[in-house]
Protein backbone atom coordinates (compact mmCIF):
# COMPACT_ATOMS: atom_id res chain seq x y z
CA UNK A 1 0.00 0.00 0.00
CA UNK A 2 1.32 3.43 -0.94
CA UNK A 3 1.06 5.54 2.21
CA UNK A 4 2.17 8.85 0.72
CA UNK A 5 -1.36 10.26 0.69
CA UNK A 6 -1.91 9.42 4.38
CA UNK A 7 -1.33 11.97 7.11
CA UNK A 8 1.64 11.53 9.47
CA UNK A 9 -0.83 10.56 12.21
CA UNK A 10 -2.40 7.85 10.06
CA UNK A 11 1.00 6.49 9.06
CA UNK A 12 2.00 6.44 12.72
CA UNK A 13 -1.11 4.47 13.63
CA UNK A 14 -0.44 1.87 10.92
CA UNK A 15 3.19 1.50 11.94
CA UNK A 16 2.27 1.08 15.58
CA UNK A 17 -0.29 -1.63 14.79
CA UNK A 18 2.18 -3.33 12.44
CA UNK A 19 4.76 -3.56 15.21
CA UNK A 20 2.19 -4.87 17.69
CA UNK A 21 1.01 -7.43 15.13
CA UNK A 22 4.52 -8.76 14.60
CA UNK A 23 5.07 -8.98 18.34
CA UNK A 24 1.78 -10.51 19.42
CA UNK A 25 -0.08 -11.97 16.41
CA UNK A 26 2.57 -13.69 14.30
CA UNK A 27 3.88 -15.95 17.10
CA UNK A 28 0.38 -16.85 18.30
CA UNK A 29 -2.06 -16.78 15.36
CA UNK A 30 -1.83 -20.51 14.57
CA UNK A 31 -2.37 -21.49 18.21
CA UNK A 32 -5.23 -19.05 18.67
CA UNK A 33 -6.87 -20.41 15.53
CA UNK A 34 -6.35 -24.08 16.37
CA UNK A 35 -7.63 -23.87 19.95
CA UNK A 36 -10.16 -21.02 19.52
CA UNK A 37 -8.33 -18.82 22.03
CA UNK A 38 -9.42 -15.19 22.26
CA UNK A 39 -6.46 -12.88 21.39
CA UNK A 40 -6.29 -11.06 24.71
CA UNK A 41 -2.58 -10.30 24.30
CA UNK A 42 -3.02 -8.09 21.23
CA UNK A 43 -6.25 -6.57 22.58
CA UNK A 44 -4.49 -5.56 25.78
CA UNK A 45 -1.56 -4.18 23.78
CA UNK A 46 -3.94 -2.07 21.70
CA UNK A 47 -5.60 -0.92 24.89
CA UNK A 48 -2.25 0.12 26.35
CA UNK A 49 -1.55 2.17 23.20
CA UNK A 50 -4.99 3.83 23.49
CA UNK A 51 -6.10 2.42 20.12
CA UNK A 52 -9.34 0.68 21.13
CA UNK A 53 -11.58 3.64 20.32
CA UNK A 54 -10.08 5.48 17.36
CA UNK A 55 -13.58 6.09 15.88
CA UNK A 56 -15.10 7.41 19.12
CA UNK A 57 -15.18 11.22 19.61
CA UNK A 58 -12.71 12.74 22.04
CA UNK A 59 -15.51 14.00 24.28
CA UNK A 60 -16.33 10.35 25.02
CA UNK A 61 -12.72 9.27 25.56
CA UNK A 62 -11.78 8.19 22.02
CA UNK A 63 -9.19 9.52 19.58
CA UNK A 64 -11.84 11.43 17.64
CA UNK A 65 -10.83 10.01 14.27
CA UNK A 66 -13.17 8.13 11.98
CA UNK A 67 -14.23 5.11 9.98
CA UNK A 68 -11.26 5.64 7.65
CA UNK A 69 -8.75 5.21 10.47
CA UNK A 70 -10.77 2.26 11.76
CA UNK A 71 -10.42 0.63 8.33
CA UNK A 72 -6.68 1.31 8.23
CA UNK A 73 -6.17 -0.49 11.53
CA UNK A 74 -8.52 -3.38 10.71
CA UNK A 75 -6.72 -3.88 7.38
CA UNK A 76 -3.31 -3.99 9.09
CA UNK A 77 -4.45 -6.39 11.81
CA UNK A 78 -6.12 -8.64 9.24
CA UNK A 79 -2.96 -8.89 7.16
CA UNK A 80 -1.64 -10.95 10.05
CA UNK A 81 -4.88 -12.59 11.25
CA UNK A 82 -8.43 -12.05 10.01
CA UNK A 83 -9.86 -13.20 13.33
CA UNK A 84 -7.99 -10.49 15.20
CA UNK A 85 -9.16 -7.96 12.62
CA UNK A 86 -12.83 -8.72 13.27
CA UNK A 87 -12.28 -8.96 17.04
CA UNK A 88 -11.21 -5.32 16.83
CA UNK A 89 -13.78 -4.15 14.27
CA UNK A 90 -16.77 -5.63 16.09
CA UNK A 91 -16.29 -3.06 18.87
CA UNK A 92 -17.14 -0.42 16.29
CA UNK A 93 -20.15 -2.44 15.13
CA UNK A 94 -21.41 -2.64 18.71
CA UNK A 95 -20.77 1.01 19.59
CA UNK A 96 -22.05 2.64 16.38
CA UNK A 97 -25.67 2.16 17.56
CA UNK A 98 -24.89 4.25 20.65
CA UNK A 99 -23.10 6.92 18.63
CA UNK A 100 -25.93 7.07 16.09
CA UNK A 101 -28.98 6.72 18.30
CA UNK A 102 -28.09 7.00 21.97
CA UNK A 103 -29.13 9.84 24.23
CA UNK A 104 -26.37 12.13 25.46
CA UNK A 105 -26.62 10.48 28.88
CA UNK A 106 -26.20 7.02 27.30
CA UNK A 107 -23.19 8.17 25.30
CA UNK A 108 -21.56 9.64 28.39
CA UNK A 109 -22.16 6.44 30.37
CA UNK A 110 -21.40 3.69 27.84
CA UNK A 111 -18.82 5.00 25.37
CA UNK A 112 -15.83 6.02 27.59
CA UNK A 113 -15.08 2.48 28.90
CA UNK A 114 -15.34 1.15 25.33
CA UNK A 115 -13.01 3.89 24.06
CA UNK A 116 -10.48 3.02 26.76
CA UNK A 117 -10.72 -0.67 25.94
CA UNK A 118 -11.83 -1.47 29.48
CA UNK A 119 -15.04 -3.00 28.14
CA UNK A 120 -15.69 -4.76 24.85
CA UNK A 121 -19.06 -4.55 23.14
CA UNK A 122 -21.02 -6.88 20.87
CA UNK A 123 -23.91 -6.47 18.44
CA UNK A 124 -27.04 -8.62 18.92
CA UNK A 125 -29.25 -8.42 15.84
CA UNK A 126 -29.39 -11.81 14.04
CA UNK A 127 -31.57 -14.72 15.07
CA UNK A 128 -31.87 -18.33 13.90
CA UNK A 129 -34.77 -17.54 11.58
CA UNK A 130 -34.00 -13.89 10.87
CA UNK A 131 -30.56 -13.44 9.42
CA UNK A 132 -30.74 -11.28 6.31
CA UNK A 133 -34.37 -10.40 7.12
CA UNK A 134 -33.74 -8.62 10.40
CA UNK A 135 -37.25 -7.20 10.45
CA UNK A 136 -38.70 -10.67 11.10
CA UNK A 137 -37.03 -11.09 14.49
CA UNK A 138 -39.06 -12.70 17.25
CA UNK A 139 -37.07 -11.59 20.31
CA UNK A 140 -39.48 -9.38 22.20
CA UNK A 141 -39.34 -6.70 24.89
CA UNK A 142 -42.44 -6.18 27.03
CA UNK A 143 -42.89 -2.94 28.95
CA UNK A 144 -43.72 -3.46 32.62
CA UNK A 145 -43.74 -0.27 34.65
CA UNK A 146 -40.32 1.37 34.39
CA UNK A 147 -38.70 -1.79 33.02
CA UNK A 148 -38.63 -3.88 29.86
CA UNK A 149 -38.65 -7.68 30.07
CA UNK A 150 -36.75 -9.39 27.21
CA UNK A 151 -37.44 -12.88 25.88
CA UNK A 152 -35.73 -14.63 22.97
CA UNK A 153 -32.43 -15.79 21.51
CA UNK A 154 -29.75 -14.12 19.43
CA UNK A 155 -27.53 -15.99 16.99
CA UNK A 156 -24.08 -15.39 15.45
CA UNK A 157 -23.02 -12.96 18.16
CA UNK A 158 -19.41 -12.14 17.27
CA UNK A 159 -17.26 -11.30 20.31
CA UNK A 160 -20.06 -12.70 22.45
CA UNK A 161 -17.80 -14.46 24.93
CA UNK A 162 -15.34 -11.59 25.40
CA UNK A 163 -17.75 -8.65 25.45
CA UNK A 164 -19.17 -7.13 28.60
CA UNK A 165 -21.69 -4.82 26.87
CA UNK A 166 -24.29 -5.93 24.32
CA UNK A 167 -26.48 -3.93 21.96
CA UNK A 168 -29.62 -6.08 21.73
CA UNK A 169 -32.47 -5.59 19.25
CA UNK A 170 -35.98 -6.75 20.15
CA UNK A 171 -39.49 -6.00 19.01
CA UNK A 172 -41.58 -3.84 21.34
CA UNK A 173 -44.60 -3.87 19.01
CA UNK A 174 -44.91 -7.06 16.90
CA UNK A 175 -47.85 -5.60 14.97
CA UNK A 176 -45.64 -2.93 13.40
CA UNK A 177 -43.07 -5.24 11.81
CA UNK A 178 -39.64 -3.63 11.50
CA UNK A 179 -41.11 -0.34 12.75
CA UNK A 180 -41.73 -2.04 16.08
CA UNK A 181 -38.07 -2.96 16.67
CA UNK A 182 -36.21 -1.25 19.51
CA UNK A 183 -32.62 -1.48 20.80
CA UNK A 184 -31.42 -2.05 24.35
CA UNK A 185 -28.10 -1.99 26.21
CA UNK A 186 -27.30 -4.97 28.43
CA UNK A 187 -24.25 -6.05 30.40
CA UNK A 188 -22.75 -9.47 31.00
CA UNK A 189 -23.99 -10.93 34.25
CA UNK A 190 -27.41 -9.30 33.95
CA UNK A 191 -30.03 -11.57 35.59
CA UNK A 192 -31.70 -13.95 33.10
CA UNK A 193 -29.26 -12.94 30.36
CA UNK A 194 -27.01 -15.86 29.42
CA UNK A 195 -24.04 -16.19 27.08
CA UNK A 196 -24.80 -19.53 25.44
CA UNK A 197 -23.38 -22.00 22.94
CA UNK A 198 -20.06 -21.13 21.27
CA UNK A 199 -19.87 -22.00 17.57
CA UNK A 200 -17.06 -24.22 16.26
CA UNK A 201 -16.24 -22.25 13.12
CA UNK A 202 -14.29 -22.85 9.93
CA UNK A 203 -12.50 -19.50 10.08
CA UNK A 204 -11.97 -16.45 12.34
CA UNK A 205 -11.65 -19.03 15.11
CA UNK A 206 -9.77 -16.76 17.51
CA UNK A 207 -12.84 -14.58 18.03
CA UNK A 208 -15.75 -16.33 19.72
CA UNK A 209 -19.25 -16.41 18.22
CA UNK A 210 -22.04 -17.25 20.69
CA UNK A 211 -25.76 -17.62 21.06
CA UNK A 212 -27.36 -15.22 23.55
CA UNK A 213 -30.34 -16.27 25.67
CA UNK A 214 -32.82 -13.77 27.10
CA UNK A 215 -35.03 -15.58 29.59
CA UNK A 216 -37.03 -12.72 31.04
CA UNK A 217 -34.15 -10.29 31.50
CA UNK A 218 -35.48 -7.14 33.19
CA UNK A 219 -33.92 -4.00 31.77
CA UNK A 220 -34.42 -0.50 33.23
CA UNK A 221 -36.16 1.89 30.87
CA UNK A 222 -33.03 4.04 30.65
CA UNK A 223 -31.37 1.12 28.78
CA UNK A 224 -33.76 1.67 25.84
CA UNK A 225 -31.44 3.12 23.19
CA UNK A 226 -32.39 6.69 22.39
CA UNK A 227 -35.19 6.58 24.97
CA UNK A 228 -37.75 5.90 22.26
CA UNK A 229 -39.41 2.70 21.04
CA UNK A 230 -39.53 1.75 17.36
CA UNK A 231 -36.22 3.26 16.29
CA UNK A 232 -34.19 0.05 16.47
CA UNK A 233 -34.47 -1.18 12.89
CA UNK A 234 -33.41 2.14 11.37
CA UNK A 235 -30.60 2.31 13.91
CA UNK A 236 -29.40 -1.19 12.94
CA UNK A 237 -29.45 -0.39 9.22
CA UNK A 238 -27.51 2.86 9.70
CA UNK A 239 -25.05 0.95 11.85
CA UNK A 240 -24.47 -1.70 9.18
CA UNK A 241 -23.93 0.98 6.53
CA UNK A 242 -21.11 2.39 8.65
CA UNK A 243 -19.70 -0.97 9.71
CA UNK A 244 -19.51 -2.69 6.30
CA UNK A 245 -16.33 -0.85 5.27
CA UNK A 246 -14.75 -2.45 8.34
CA UNK A 247 -15.63 -5.93 7.04
CA UNK A 248 -14.31 -4.87 3.64
CA UNK A 249 -11.08 -3.73 5.30
CA UNK A 250 -10.81 -7.11 7.01
CA UNK A 251 -11.13 -8.80 3.62
CA UNK A 252 -8.65 -6.35 2.12
CA UNK A 253 -6.07 -7.16 4.79
CA UNK A 254 -6.57 -10.89 4.30
CA UNK A 255 -6.09 -10.57 0.54
CA UNK A 256 -2.95 -8.45 0.93
CA UNK A 257 -1.49 -10.72 3.58
CA UNK A 258 -2.08 -13.83 1.46
CA UNK A 259 -0.53 -12.21 -1.61
CA UNK A 260 2.51 -10.97 0.34
CA UNK A 261 3.12 -14.43 1.75
CA UNK A 262 2.77 -16.01 -1.68
CA UNK A 263 5.10 -13.56 -3.45
CA UNK A 264 7.73 -14.16 -0.78
CA UNK A 265 7.43 -17.91 -1.38
CA UNK A 266 7.57 -17.62 -5.18
CA UNK A 267 10.66 -15.40 -5.16
CA UNK A 268 12.60 -17.53 -2.67
CA UNK A 269 11.81 -21.00 -4.08
CA UNK A 270 13.03 -22.33 -7.38
CA UNK A 271 11.40 -24.49 -10.00
CA UNK A 272 12.63 -26.31 -13.08
CA UNK A 273 11.73 -24.62 -16.37
CA UNK A 274 12.50 -25.65 -19.99
CA UNK A 275 15.53 -23.83 -21.40
CA UNK A 276 15.38 -25.21 -24.95
CA UNK A 277 13.11 -27.43 -27.02
CA UNK A 278 13.37 -30.00 -29.76
CA UNK A 279 10.72 -29.97 -32.46
CA UNK A 280 9.71 -33.47 -33.50
CA UNK A 281 6.61 -34.90 -35.20
CA UNK A 282 4.78 -31.61 -34.94
CA UNK A 283 5.40 -31.20 -31.20
CA UNK A 284 7.86 -29.36 -28.97
CA UNK A 285 9.76 -31.39 -26.38
CA UNK A 286 11.95 -29.77 -23.67
CA UNK A 287 15.50 -31.09 -23.98
CA UNK A 288 17.25 -28.83 -21.49
CA UNK A 289 16.04 -27.52 -18.14
CA UNK A 290 17.19 -24.72 -15.88
CA UNK A 291 16.49 -23.73 -12.31
CA UNK A 292 14.92 -20.31 -11.65
CA UNK A 293 12.67 -18.65 -9.05
CA UNK A 294 9.06 -19.66 -9.51
CA UNK A 295 8.20 -15.98 -9.82
CA UNK A 296 10.16 -15.80 -13.09
CA UNK A 297 7.48 -17.80 -14.93
CA UNK A 298 5.40 -15.43 -17.05
CA UNK A 299 2.14 -17.26 -16.39
CA UNK A 300 2.67 -16.83 -12.65
CA UNK A 301 3.57 -13.16 -13.09
CA UNK A 302 0.33 -12.56 -14.98
CA UNK A 303 -1.67 -14.15 -12.15
CA UNK A 304 0.11 -12.05 -9.53
CA UNK A 305 -0.47 -8.88 -11.55
CA UNK A 306 -4.21 -9.53 -11.78
CA UNK A 307 -4.54 -10.27 -8.08
CA UNK A 308 -2.55 -7.19 -7.05
CA UNK A 309 -4.64 -4.98 -9.34
CA UNK A 310 -7.90 -6.24 -7.85
CA UNK A 311 -6.60 -5.71 -4.32
CA UNK A 312 -5.65 -2.13 -5.13
CA UNK A 313 -9.03 -1.49 -6.74
CA UNK A 314 -10.73 -2.87 -3.64
CA UNK A 315 -8.56 -0.70 -1.42
CA UNK A 316 -9.58 2.47 -3.20
CA UNK A 317 -13.25 1.53 -3.02
CA UNK A 318 -13.02 0.77 0.71
CA UNK A 319 -11.15 3.99 1.45
CA UNK A 320 -13.60 6.05 -0.61
CA UNK A 321 -16.58 4.58 1.26
CA UNK A 322 -14.95 5.24 4.63
CA UNK A 323 -14.06 8.83 3.73
CA UNK A 324 -17.59 9.54 2.49
CA UNK A 325 -18.98 8.29 5.80
CA UNK A 326 -16.57 10.49 7.74
CA UNK A 327 -17.48 13.46 5.54
CA UNK A 328 -21.14 13.06 6.52
CA UNK A 329 -22.44 11.97 3.12
CA UNK A 330 -26.20 11.45 3.24
CA UNK A 331 -26.64 8.30 1.16
CA UNK A 332 -23.89 5.83 1.99
CA UNK A 333 -25.81 2.57 1.57
CA UNK A 334 -24.77 2.02 -2.04
CA UNK A 335 -21.05 2.76 -1.71
CA UNK A 336 -20.90 0.84 1.58
CA UNK A 337 -22.49 -2.20 -0.07
CA UNK A 338 -20.20 -1.88 -3.10
CA UNK A 339 -17.01 -1.85 -1.06
CA UNK A 340 -18.15 -4.82 1.04
CA UNK A 341 -19.17 -6.81 -2.04
CA UNK A 342 -16.05 -6.14 -4.09
CA UNK A 343 -13.46 -6.42 -1.33
CA UNK A 344 -14.82 -9.66 0.09
CA UNK A 345 -15.22 -11.31 -3.31
CA UNK A 346 -11.67 -10.19 -4.07
CA UNK A 347 -10.42 -11.72 -0.82
CA UNK A 348 -11.91 -15.08 -1.72
CA UNK A 349 -10.44 -14.99 -5.22
CA UNK A 350 -7.00 -13.93 -3.99
CA UNK A 351 -6.75 -16.44 -1.15
CA UNK A 352 -7.98 -19.25 -3.41
CA UNK A 353 -5.48 -18.38 -6.14
CA UNK A 354 -2.68 -18.08 -3.61
CA UNK A 355 -3.47 -21.56 -2.31
CA UNK A 356 -3.14 -22.83 -5.88
CA UNK A 357 0.20 -21.09 -6.33
CA UNK A 358 1.51 -22.83 -3.22
CA UNK A 359 0.41 -26.17 -4.65
CA UNK A 360 -0.54 -29.08 -2.43
CA UNK A 361 1.44 -27.54 0.43
CA UNK A 362 -1.06 -24.68 0.59
CA UNK A 363 -3.89 -27.11 1.35
CA UNK A 364 -2.30 -28.45 4.52
CA UNK A 365 -4.26 -27.75 7.70
CA UNK A 366 -1.37 -26.06 9.50
CA UNK A 367 -0.27 -23.88 6.58
CA UNK A 368 -0.69 -20.09 6.92
CA UNK A 369 -2.19 -19.67 3.44
CA UNK A 370 -4.91 -22.20 4.27
CA UNK A 371 -5.88 -20.06 7.26
CA UNK A 372 -6.17 -16.95 5.09
CA UNK A 373 -8.60 -18.86 2.86
CA UNK A 374 -10.74 -20.02 5.79
CA UNK A 375 -10.79 -16.58 7.40
CA UNK A 376 -11.81 -14.91 4.13
CA UNK A 377 -14.98 -16.90 3.45
CA UNK A 378 -17.06 -15.45 6.28
CA UNK A 379 -16.48 -11.91 5.02
CA UNK A 380 -18.81 -12.66 2.10
CA UNK A 381 -21.54 -13.68 4.52
CA UNK A 382 -21.73 -11.67 7.73
CA UNK A 383 -22.99 -8.10 8.13
CA UNK A 384 -25.19 -8.75 5.12
CA UNK A 385 -24.45 -11.49 2.60
CA UNK A 386 -23.06 -10.40 -0.74
CA UNK A 387 -26.39 -11.33 -2.30
CA UNK A 388 -27.97 -8.75 -0.01
CA UNK A 389 -25.29 -6.22 -1.02
CA UNK A 390 -26.23 -6.72 -4.66
CA UNK A 391 -29.87 -6.04 -3.79
CA UNK A 392 -28.90 -2.86 -1.91
CA UNK A 393 -26.79 -1.63 -4.81
CA UNK A 394 -29.45 -2.43 -7.43
CA UNK A 395 -32.27 -0.83 -5.48
CA UNK A 396 -30.28 2.35 -4.97
CA UNK A 397 -29.40 2.48 -8.65
CA UNK A 398 -33.01 1.99 -9.74
CA UNK A 399 -34.30 4.48 -7.18
CA UNK A 400 -31.94 7.14 -8.51
CA UNK A 401 -33.34 6.73 -12.03
CA UNK A 402 -36.98 6.77 -10.93
CA UNK A 403 -36.63 9.87 -8.77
Amino acid sequence: MNQEFLTPKQQELIQKVRELSKTYILPNAAKWDRDQIYPWEIVQALQAEKLMGVWIPEKYGGLGLGVFELCLLVEELSRHCGGVGVAYAVNALGSFPILLGGTEEQKQEWLPPIARGEKLISFGLSEKISGSDAGSMITKAIKEGDEYVLYGEKKWNTNGGAATIYTIYATTDPNRGHRGVSAFLLEKGHPNFEIGYMEDKMGIRTVSVHELYLNGARVPADRLLGGKEGTGFANAMMTLDRARPGVAAQALGLAQGALDLTIEYLTKHSGEFPKSYTYEDGQFFPDEWESAPKSSEQAIQFRLAELATKIEAARHLVYTAAKLIDAGAKNISQISAMCKLFATDTAMEVTSECMSLWGIEGCLRDHPIEKYYRDAKITQIYEGTNQIQRLVIARNLLRSFSA
